[in-house]
């Protein structure tokens, strides 16, 4: 009788856990788009790694990378303009992690100066 009470505690709790995970990953303010796993990335580094193929794909997206928001990780995403149609495209949190939008404009790479290519 007791072998059978604690195997039903156990499993009642393991399935109160899991879905607590499961409402904190998939809860109001996440984003999750069709089909996108319900599991949050293990890092940061991993997040950023998955999501920054289809984020660059965005017109208007000229970059992403992981930062800090509240001392906390999160993904930023940097544009040319913050337009409406990208406030709709990019989620507020992608794998449990949050999402900025950073307003750079266009990224363009310096001019060499004639000292550096003559190695002056």
């Amino acid at each position: 009788m007791a072998l059978r009470t604690f195997s039903f505690i156990l499993a009642a709790t393991a399935v109160i856990f899991l879905a607590g995970a499961a409402s904190i990953t998939a809860g109001p303010g996440s984003s999750s788009s069709p089909g996108e796993k319900l599991v949050a990335a293990k890092t940061i580094e991993e997040a950023v790694i998955r999501h920054a193929p289809d984020l660059m794909a965005l017109p208007g997206v000229v970059g992403v990378a992981q930062g800090q928001c509240d001392k906390l990780p999160c993904l930023r995403v940097y544009v040319i303009e913050k337009t409406p149609e990208l406030e709709q495209k990019i989620p507020s949190r992608l794998d449990g992690f949050p999402v900025v939008i950073d307003i750079t404009g266009k990224i363009r790479a310096l001019p060499e100066k004639s000292e550096e290519r003559q190695g002056r």
